[in-house]
């Protein structure tokens, strides 16, 4: 089951949740009042349980794909019956939708419209072409906009950091079609690989990774992000090389490979994120509010 929901994700994208709290939308707080904010808190583990019932409702649609794209999981996953799957989705679900009530009822609002979102995807967006990458893209922002509504903080700065990560995580799903093309293939999925070919994906990609330089530009020349920007201009650099490889790759470890690029770039960003506000660490809440 843990493989199902694909347990190593979900504390990175909790972590995620809470950084963006400390030190980008409640900068101006005590960091540890924001961590002991049971609110919060609740958001984070709502989140985090709806995350693992997508992972779920998408596993039991892609079980016939993955037995093509990721055998070796696909075994492991099998060991828990479709029925059990089932089962645990309903009732993570329903524990989900009732724990919101805690928060607030735009919360029940936002986490059953989410749930109703991942599964509508499963089953019917996935095998969409390109609608699928962009849902499934929007799906995996959206948990911290569940941050930003709590917190009521709409800087623009914070939009241009969420296009940032939804470009990535765009590239990253047309990544994944490349990669997964014979399980696409043979489970009608209609990806841009499968209808289009490889050369007309790889050129939408490209475009997509050309087109991050918009939000760094604005996130470092015109909002201010302090020591985060060593992150974007590596990110650039890393993105060139990203480009280069793509165009010599023709396998699915070549592809495999690129997807790996990607998931480092996402995750390092969660982590340096403390480089915006890294006084926070030392001294509890921001000396400067950069963000202001």
């Amino acid at each position: 089951m843990f493989s199902v929901v694909r347990g190593y994700n979900i504390p990175i994208i909790a972590l995620a949740q809470y950084l963006s709290a400390i030190f980008i939308l409640a900068s101006e707080k005590r960091a540890l009042n924001v961590i002991l904010d049971i609110n919060l808190f609740l958001i984070v583990i709502l989140s985090s349980l709806t995350i693992a019932s997508g992972y779920i409702i998408n596993n039991f649609y892609d079980s016939k794909k993955d037995l093509i794209n990721r055998p070796n999981k696909s075994k492991l996953d099998r060991l828990v019956s479709q029925k059990t799957k089932l089962q645990v989705y309903f009732t993570v679900n329903l524990i989900v939708f009732l724990l919101a009530f805690f928060i607030s009822f735009r919360a029940v609002l936002f986490f059953s419209v989410y749930i109703f979102l991942i599964w509508f995807y499963s089953h019917k967006l996935k095998k969409m072409v390109f609608i699928g990458n962009l849902t499934a893209a929007f799906l995996a922002v959206l948990p911290f906009f569940a941050i930003l509504l709590y917190y009521k903080n709409l800087y623009p700065q914070i939009f241009a950091h969420a296009t940032f990560l939804f470009l990535l995580i765009l590239i990253r799903e047309m990544i994944k079609d490349l990669e997964n093309i014979k399980g696409d293939i043979a489970n009608n999925y209609q990806t841009i690989p499968v209808i289009y070919g490889e050369n007309l994906s790889k050129k939408i990609i490209t475009i997509l990774t050309t087109s991050t330089i918009i939000p760094i530009y604005f996130l470092v020349e015109i909002f201010e992000v302090r020591y985060m920007d060593i992150y974007f201009y590596v990110s650039m650099i890393i993105l060139i090389f990203f480009v280069q490889k793509l165009w010599k790759s023709e396998t699915k470890s070549d592809y495999l490979k690129l997807h790996n690029i990607l998931k480092f770039l996402v995750v390092s960003g969660v982590f340096c994120i403390i480089l915006i506000n890294p006084e926070v660490l030392i001294h509890g809440k921001t000396v400067i509010n950069s963000l202001r």
